[in-house]
């Protein structure tokens, strides 16, 4: 008899990301007025920003700096004795960890710690949920606040996608700091992972591990955000036309997960997706990995469309070649 696979759901969700940007007056201008977030406040050196059904006060924090990249990668969990189970088995482990911070504008205290390349990774109870003023509420009750008229505007934040020497490595730290399981992964010939899928709720996945074949350590490969329906990313690819985005790769439909998707570079460089993925959902307790082999990514993307070389080189801070 098959036996439950479930997350141990001590994470509730994927909370923020908070991206660094050495040209933070043109990233701030591309994520409100392009990509379509809300700003919900600011502060010396950040800007906390939200989709429009974000029920917390930002879902990505957009840090000025001296380079591009991740700064932290945030989930809430499910209740504040959640949090105290998953501190004493980060505690217990062999990873680093950094303790406990102050929070910010939208969270109260978090626990930060690494995994083995240097992402660093935040559990938090305590939030700051976005009350909309009258001319940001919704007639709906149910909704965070209404549906913006300009920008693509994405409805919610979806995942976060690292890069790592050894995913494997990433698997072991997922499942002893965050409890996540995994959804699909690839089988590379040479016995590595070249990419895992993770994810701590019925979502099909909030967290990926990619290989990292730039030569960096510690980088992000990309940030996503999910719109309501595959027209919203043909509408977004023109929206990136007309405004000078360096859109890199589709419309198209990924084979993994089976996401709709547009990936594109902000101005600092940090790669962001659009996906829509349908009503795609975990529900089996017993649920298996899809395994992908080498010769499977080998046909492209679902429909065909090869993936090109710069996804697998890219990513941010850029590797500085001699």
């Amino acid at each position: 008899m098959s036996q439950p696979t479930n997350p141990n759901f001590d994470l509730a969700h994927l909370g923020h990301v908070e991206v660094f940007t050495d040209q933070f007056d043109k990233s701030l201008d591309f994520f409100t007025r392009v990509y379509g977030l809300k700003l919900s406040g600011q502060d010396e050196t950040s800007a906390y920003l939200r989709a429009w059904e974000d029920y917390e006060f930002h879902s990505m924090k957009l840090t000025k700096a001296d380079r591009t990249g991740v700064g932290h990668i945030a989930y809430r969990v499910s209740s504040p004795e959640a949090l105290e189970r998953r501190v004493a088995a980060i505690e217990a482990s062999e990873y680093k960890v950094l303790g406990w911070v102050e929070g910010d504008l939208g969270h109260g205290r978090a626990f930060r710690f690494e995994d083995p390349f240097g992402h660093v990774f935040e559990l938090y109870w305590d939030t700051v949920k976005y009350e909309a003023p009258p001319e940001d509420a919704s007639a709906l009750k149910n909704l965070s606040s209404r549906y913006p008229g300009a920008g693509v505007a994405p409805r919610r934040i979806d995942h976060v996608n690292v890069l790592g020497e050894d995913v494997a490595a990433f698997r072991d730290f997922v499942g002893t700091c965050l409890g996540h399981r995994v959804t699909e992964y690839i089988q590379l010939d040479n016995g590595r992972m070249g990419g895992c899928w993770f994810t701590c709720n019925n979502k099909s996945y909030d967290l990926v591990c990619s290989e990292e074949r730039g030569g960096g350590e510690g980088r992000l490969h990309h940030v996503t955000y999910a719109t309501d329906t595959r027209e919203d990313i043909l509408r977004a690819a023109d929206i990136y036309l007309e405004n000078g985005v360096h859109i890199e790769t589709g419309p198209h439909k990924h084979a993994i997960q089976g996401s709709f998707f547009l990936y594109a570079w902000e101005p600092a460089g940090n790669r962001i997706e659009l996906a829509n993925a349908g009503a795609r959902l975990v529900m089996q307790p017993d649920w298996e990995p899809v395994v992908w082999t080498e010769a499977d990514r080998k046909k492209g993307q679902a429909w065909g469309l090869k993936t090109i070389e710069t996804f697998h080189t890219h990513g941010t801070p850029p590797v500085q070649k001699d």
